[in-house]
């Protein structure tokens, strides 16, 4: 009805045809501002680079820059980074022992990192985790099985031993499973760095019910929302190569 009012106001009105000049002016600007866009990737790259401007150890962004960010990566599609499923970082060879993973590489700096993990049916990331990070992943195709965890609460030592979840839910330590061949884009701020600390930790994990600690009290309940989990030194179950970003490329300013 909205619509129909308006329609009707203008009756009766004197229109007149816009020069020619106009017209050509106006599609000039509109062909500007589509040369002007910039590519998903280049956009990715600066909401990051204002993300974590002030990022260390520990770094949790606001969030509003959080929400940025994530529309940002929402927006993002596999061509926008020049990545289609029959690729061979998606196919397997009857040689491997386990699906070989590729990392592309796409930017780095001590801020945050930016890079692809492009896994073939049945890939694994094991268990691992990312200490004092905020971790990005966006899904550009594919169906994955992902497991999360994040560390509890400990107790004041004069309170009983009752195990509370972390305030912090966002899965800090996570494990990915290809169901068919996928691709999983990565933002991490700050990256992995041995130096400050930051180093990558995989694991076992084991259900709650394996091991008792005297004293322990956790509801009957929630016992399957635990478990125990063991560092682990060898990784025979993975094989990551590393390879080169060759979608469109990001431009430093």
């Amino acid at each position: 009805m909205g619509i129909e009012r308006t329609l009707a106001d203008r009756k009766g009105r004197d229109f007149c045809e816009l020069p020619r000049e106009t017209i050509a002016s106006s599609n000039s600007r509109r062909n500007r501002r589509r040369q002007r866009k910039k590519p998903p990737v280049q956009k990715l790259f600066e909401t990051c680079k204002v993300v974590f401007a002030s990022a260390g150890t520990g770094f949790v962004p606001p969030h509003e820059d959080i929400d940025e960010l994530q529309s940002v990566l929402d927006g993002i599609k596999p061509e926008d980074v020049g990545l289609r499923p029959d690729m061979p970082y998606f196919r397997t060879s009857a040689t491997q022992r386990v699906p070989r993973i590729t990392y592309l590489h796409i930017y780095e700096c001590e801020k945050f990192s930016m890079g692809i993990f492009c896994l073939p049916p049945s890939g694994v990331i094991p268990l691992h985790n990312h200490p004092g990070m905020t971790v990005f992943s966006k899904l550009l195709f594919g169906t994955m099985h992902i497991k999360s965890y994040d560390w509890v609460v400990d107790s004041p030592p004069e309170s009983p031993t009752t195990l509370k979840p972390s305030e912090k839910d966002g899965g800090n330590l996570h494990c990915f499973t290809a169901v068919t061949a996928c691709a999983v884009l990565d933002v991490l701020g700050p990256p992995y760095s041995d130096a400050e600390g930051r180093h990558c930790t995989y694991y076992h994990d084991f259900p709650f019910s394996n091991f008792s600690v005297d004293g322990l009290s956790i509801p009957e309940e929630e016992k399957n929302a635990y478990e125990w989990l063991q560092e682990r030194d060898e990784l025979e179950d993975l094989e990551v190569n590393g390879k080169m970003y060759n979608g469109p490329k990001i431009v430093e300013s």
